[in-house]
């Protein structure tokens, strides 16, 4: 957990973020000073391609829990086992309720919810590095200093619009401050960071002091004041800027802000989930979508195993916390209803090393890797794609990362095809390249 994201504290800090995510602005002085540049800049809007789509227009999710392994997850002892390889090391393998279907013996709970699970195997990249394989994974581009660009939670709320008239629609829990976020989109797009979910969204009280009617006094001065400018700059970015204090306080009297209190939750339902902080994130996700937020992102560190893996503190730990959480989840959204519109997705930036190196650790590897799906329209209960003996590179049906996200798209409705254009005039498509895996739909 970075520091930026448990510093989040500040009311200053709080309303920036509804007015960026709900709105398209800031509230700080910055944000409007460079309101003409904007103008300029927003001349040339996105746009779509005008050749003609083969997609579907509707896909069957509603909403998207990503769970994202930072610091790449281990391939071979987890879902892509080599039982009698030396590259297998110490890990066993065990069944599920999927015949002739293992996973590694340290998540015995996702094998209970394997029929749910479409498991890929194949998945490469060609970025070995953390930072790059982590931008690749969440946007299907590498990185670069001209630009930045968006997430699948940013596009999704584009190309859709909201679900949540009140709540902010794309949330991101426990992750680093350098996700990609809304990228050259709208700022409106950027997901509402949350650092710790027993913590919820942080100052949400409105001052004792602050009546209706001191609201509306100033609101009535600031409309004044700001009249010229706006006249000046006549763009949504600035129209918008007396209605965030508006839409702000809507949010922090609705009653949808119980969403992000756990404690509205009974605790034997808070430990099932497990205490830590991607228990308590996968609880507030499948809350969050009880609610009608579209994207969630709940992230989960210390996947960087290039020591002891077998070690208790290091492999059998963070897939404890991972099994416990994530089949829970997935178990409660089908208990409920919800998993048929929701797609839960495990990713990752790259694999281990089939290797074992001195230290008796896996070192990175984007040869291959694995990650998952499930709910969202994914008939489950089966792998897709396969390594070699080893586990060193994908042998049948490879997946791009690009075809990863496509698929995410491809479940949402996405148009993978259509062009969108930067403010520099550059075209981009939600999944880069990416052909959505289609078999796995039911």
């Amino acid at each position: 957990m970075t520091s930026e994201l448990n510093d989040f504290v500040s009311r200053r800090m709080f309303l920036e973020y509804v007015a960026k995510t709900m709105l398209g602005v800031t509230i700080l002085p910055v944000g409007l000073a460079n309101a003409a540049d904007d103008k300029a800049s927003n001349k040339k809007e996105e746009k779509g391609s005008t050749g003609a789509s083969t997609e579907p227009k509707e896909g069957s999710a509603k909403h998207v829990i990503f769970l994202y392994m930072n610091g790449a997850m281990t391939h071979l002892d987890t879902f892509d086992l080599k039982p009698g390889r030396e590259t297998q090391g110490e890990t066993k393998g065990i069944s599920t309720n999927v015949p002739g279907m293992q996973f590694g013996e340290t998540l015995p709970e996702l094998a209970k919810v394997a029929s749910e699970m479409a498991v890929i195997r194949s998945l490469h990249t060609e970025t070995g590095d953390h930072e790059g394989g982590r931008y690749f994974m969440r946007t299907s581009y590498k990185e670069i200093a001209s630009i930045r660009h968006p997430g699948m939670g940013a596009w999704a709320l584009k190309i859709l619009g909201r679900q949540n008239r009140t709540l902010p629609d794309n949330v991101l829990i426990g992750g680093e401050a350098r996700h990609p976020g809304a990228g050259f989109l709208e700022p409106a797009f950027t997901p509402v960071p949350v650092g710790d979910p027993n913590a919820g969204l942080q100052n949400t009280v409105t001052p004792k002091y602050l009546t209706e009617a001191s609201f509306d006094k100033r609101m009535e001065l600031i409309n004044k004041f700001d009249s010229d400018f706006r006249k000046k700059y006549p763009q949504k970015q600035v129209d918008a800027y007396s209605d965030f204090y508006r839409q702000a306080n809507q949010l922090v009297h609705s009653d949808e802000l119980k969403a992000f209190d756990l404690n509205q939750e009974k605790p034997e339902i808070r430990d099932k989930y497990g205490r830590d902080q991607f228990g308590q994130g996968c609880l507030l996700a499948r809350r969050l979508v009880e609610h009608n937020v579209r994207y969630i992102e709940i992230s989960l560190g210390g996947w960087d195993m290039h020591t002891e893996i077998f070690s208790r503190d290091k492999l059998a730990s963070r897939a404890a916390i991972l099994d416990r959480a994530a089949s829970v989840l997935i178990h409660d959204l089908k208990s409920k209803g919800l998993l048929k519109n929701t797609l839960v997705v495990l990713g990752t930036e790259f694999g281990r090393s089939p290797h074992i190196n001195a230290n008796s650790g896996r070192d990175h590897h984007p040869g291959v890797f694995s990650g998952f799906f499930a709910g969202g329209g994914i008939k489950g209960g089966r792998f897709y794609g396969t390594s070699d003996k080893n586990g060193y590179s994908p042998e049948e049906d490879d997946v791009t990362v690009a075809d990863f996200n496509a698929t995410i798209a491809h479940a949402l409705g996405l148009p993978i095809q259509k062009e969108f254009f930067s403010k520099s005039g550059r075209p981009f498509k939600v999944a880069h390249d990416g052909k959505p895996l289609v078999k796995l739909f039911a």
